[in-house]
């Protein structure tokens, strides 16, 4: 079992989340940074869509009741066990007993905690993940509280020569911060204060143009492009909601109810864009004027409230090519701990 000492802002059961029910008004749920995650449960040797935990800003303490591994993926949150610092991107060993701290995002908005054998709560509709909008999956369809205990499901019979044993040494993986796919040209302003005080770089997210971006003049154009939005209190992993400057549709007619996706960029009334995520619904009436690539939703899982994101508009053969390139990341990283792991099984016993 994992002893939930402090759980945080919000912390939830996710995994990839709940595929396969958009037609019936399911929502996908699962992970807002798929990336961080997925790399998570490959540390500890897991399947890459098992069950793990979604810390958002933290304070988050964490008690493990029997030996096991432990990944901590995501941005920086100050981590220590016991009292020894951890870094993000590696994989532990974890005694029975032991304390994982997070004390909170130094940047960022999210980590994740993988666990061998993954949190092993009743799947619902197939899948584990926390719909907080619905309530259910994940642990009663709800954020985590303080005592809350999770169990974790059997440690795969790694055998005691495997880098993803209990008491196997540390190890860790390149982030995708340190790689060339993650690098994005665009052109730079300065970061947004808030006061005198800078609240965070801008993230630059590529996007493809939505079905009624023609229905907004020149000027509500360009400002899409050109201007950064900032990320209002006012969201959630339903959506984020920006300010920035209106945008206007140069027709009023009424549009029906129609589907929407995870990174749906919808205009409301006000003219202030919404930016759907995991949580989203499954079908609206805004128009669309835009939708984040699928191989950029995992920048957006880690944009701060109150930080900024700028659009830079991509063609669809440059989005097919930046999902290549995240894949051929997540092939890179499997291809490693395979290597590792036959390294360690050609030793002499």
């Amino acid at each position: 079992m994992i002893d939930v000492i402090k759980a945080g802002v919000l912390t939830s059961v996710q995994d990839l989340g709940r595929r396969g029910h958009r037609h019936l008004g399911v929502a996908l749920a699962g992970a807002m940074d798929s990336l961080s995650f997925e790399i998570a449960n490959r540390l500890v040797g897991n399947a890459p869509d098992a069950a793990a935990l979604e810390i958002t800003m933290g304070p988050v303490v964490l008690r493990f009741t029997r030996a096991t591994r432990v990944a901590i993926t995501g941005t920086d949150f100050n981590a220590s066990l016991d009292e020894t610092h951890v870094s993000s991107w590696w994989s532990l060993p974890v005694e029975a007993g032991q304390c994982l701290t997070l004390r909170g995002a130094r940047r960022g908005m999210r980590a994740y905690v993988a666990v061998a054998g993954g949190i092993d709560v009743q799947p619902v509709l197939g899948s584990r993940s926390t719909d907080l909008k619905a309530g259910f999956g994940g642990l009663g369809g709800r954020a985590l509280r303080d005592g809350d205990r999770l169990p974790f499901g059997p440690v795969p019979a790694y055998g005691k020569r495997s880098v993803f044993a209990p008491d196997a040494p540390t190890f860790g993986v390149k982030a995708p911060a340190w790689s060339k796919f993650a690098e994005i040209d665009y052109p730079h302003l300065p970061p947004h204060y808030d006061g005198k005080v800078p609240i965070g770089p801008t993230i630059a997210v590529r996007v493809l143009r939505g079905h009624e971006y023609g229905e907004f003049g020149d000027a509500s154009q360009e400002a899409l492009w050109t201007h950064d939005w900032m990320i209002t209190p006012n969201s959630n992993r339903v959506g984020y909601r920006l300010d920035g400057p209106p945008l206007e549709r140069t027709t009023h007619a009424d549009l029906r109810s129609h589907a929407v996706l995870p990174g749906t960029i919808q205009v409301p009334p006000n003219g202030k864009p919404i930016v759907l995520l995991a949580d989203a619904q499954t079908t609206g009436g805004y128009p669309k004027i835009g939708v984040v690539i699928s191989a950029d939703l995992w920048r957006l899982g880690q944009a701060r409230l109150g930080s900024s994101i700028r659009f830079v508009e991509c063609s669809r053969d440059e989005a097919i090519e930046a999902l290549r390139a995240t894949q051929r990341y997540l092939t890179q990283v499997a291809s490693a701990l395979e290597m590792k792991q036959q390294a360690l099984a050609s030793q002499p016993a």
